[in-house]
């Protein structure tokens, strides 16, 4: 017999890897403006700072920073940029998972403990609570 080799970690095109939903796009699509605003943190704090206290005036008196603001805004709102955030959702979806088990899970202890606690009779292993059967 021949042995197969072991499949490394699959690498994904991140243009298009797999279709998204519309709250992962959502997701991914955040994680994007975040990292570019990232990148101009100084630019938008520098704005931000100019035009506080002010309200149609800010237009004409912090003319310059908002074009300092915009002008590294859209250096790096790029096509890579949208490329590494999208990797990064992927790199990260296993962690997200894992935070919603958790978060479920003490959601069911919460349940048992209120259960218990106002003598209410426990729910049946097999059966989950009328709140979560709703959302599904």
């Amino acid at each position: 017999m021949m042995a197969t080799p072991k499949p490394g970690p699959v690498q994904v095109n991140s243009r298009n890897p797999i279709p998204l939903s519309s709250s992962q796009e959502t997701q991914v699509r955040e994680l994007y403006y975040k990292r570019v605003r990232g990148y101009c943190a100084d630019e938008i704090r520098d704005f931000a700072s100019c035009a506080l206290n002010r309200t149609i005036s800010a237009t004409w008196a912090c003319r310059q920073q908002r074009l300092a603001m915009n002008n590294c805004m859209i250096a790096h709102a790029s096509q890579q940029e949208q490329d590494a955030a999208r990797e990064e959702w992927f790199a990260t979806r296993d962690e997200r998972r894992k935070e919603r088990e958790a978060k479920e899970a003490r959601k069911k202890e919460q349940e048992k403990f209120h259960r218990a606690w106002w003598g209410m009779p426990p729910l049946p292993e097999d059966e989950e609570p009328a709140s979560t059967e709703a959302k599904r």
